[in-house]
């Protein structure tokens, strides 16, 4: 599906987390789709990064920004903060990494005990686990969910969710998530922009909801809100607009591309009408190297030692 060319993408996954495409292939559909820029925002991990940053260097015209996607806790939702222009070797964020993934590996564990208690066992060592890197790798739901099917006969990973592994279905354990106090702290530390991930969803009209979280994640130093995102439409991203304007937030926005696992959500542009404006990234830009300047020299991957 063509994109529009020049257009940018803030938001996709490879296959360090939950997605199907490797870093590298990810940079390759962002140069045949003609981005500006693409960002790779792993969940809970910069272990792609590297690879994504290497391989950039393949491609000059296209902005390689390296990110991350944390999962935080604010009330009775996952509020899911990305992190833009990260310096993925800093301490501080793989300090928070590291704690995210003991709780993703208890979770799992837990996960796994339960799908056995209910009749549908699964190996350390099935397939959909080793392409992922293994039980120590950083599995989710999806993984899990692929496994099912696979071992199961479950007709798609769909009527899995709907069965087994859906918030409140038999199988699911809820998640044990970090603040975004914690959360936009850890990405500020390693330089990077906080940037609150699909703040709506189209079946739900949530404009008190945002203005309010809005609200209270702008004192807390959080940068910009996704007003772009693949299940938007122009009413979804007119209302976030509005309220990064009252908070003086910037607008950035993205596919959240899986590749297979979501073959309706294409990279760049979403389910077909998405175009984040590279005008956005003017800002973004801004932004990230004031950051940089603020930051004491050890802490600033733009700063010689």
């Amino acid at each position: 599906m063509p994109c529009t060319p020049g257009s940018i993408d803030l938001h996709t996954h490879s296959t360090f987390s939950d997605g199907t495409c490797t870093p590298t292939e990810i940079l390759a559909l962002a140069a045949e789709n003609e981005l500006a820029a693409v960002a790779l925002t792993d969940h809970d991990t910069t272990a792609g990064l590297p690879e994504f940053l290497e391989s950039s260097r393949s491609y000059p015209a296209l902005q390689a920004i390296p990110g991350v996607e944390l999962s935080t806790r604010y009330g009775a939702r996952e509020l899911h903060i990305v992190g833009l222009f990260i310096d993925h070797t800093d301490p501080a964020l793989l300090e928070y990494l590291a704690r995210e993934q003991e709780r993703r590996a208890k979770r799992n564990r837990d996960m796994k005990i339960k799908l056995a208690l209910l009749g549908y066992p699964l190996d350390d060592d099935e397939p959909a686990f080793a392409a992922a890197g293994g039980m120590g790798a950083n599995l989710g739901r999806p993984h899990f969910a692929q496994a099912l099917m696979e071992k199961y006969h479950f007709p798609d990973l769909r009527s899995v969710f709907e069965k087994l592994l859906g918030n409140n279905k038999p199988a699911y354990i809820p998640r044990e998530n970090s603040s975004p106090r914690e959360a936009i702290a850890a990405i500020h530390a390693s330089g990077g922009l906080a940037v609150w991930a699909h703040p709506i969803y189209r079946d739900r009209n949530e404009r008190a909801y945002v203005r309010r979280v809005a609200r209270k994640l702008s004192a807390l130093g959080l940068d910009a809100m996704e007003g772009y995102y693949s299940l938007f439409g122009p009413p979804e991203t007119q209302l976030v607009t509005e309220a990064a304007a009252q908070f003086d937030l910037l607008l950035s926005g993205g596919s959240d591309f899986h590749g297979e696992r979501s073959p309706n959500i294409n990279l760049g542009c979403g389910a077909g009408k998405l175009n984040v404006p590279a005008v956005l990234l003017e800002k973004l830009n801004e932004r990230s190297a004031q950051k940089r300047v603020l930051l004491p020299a050890a802490q600033n991957p733009a700063t010689p030692i």
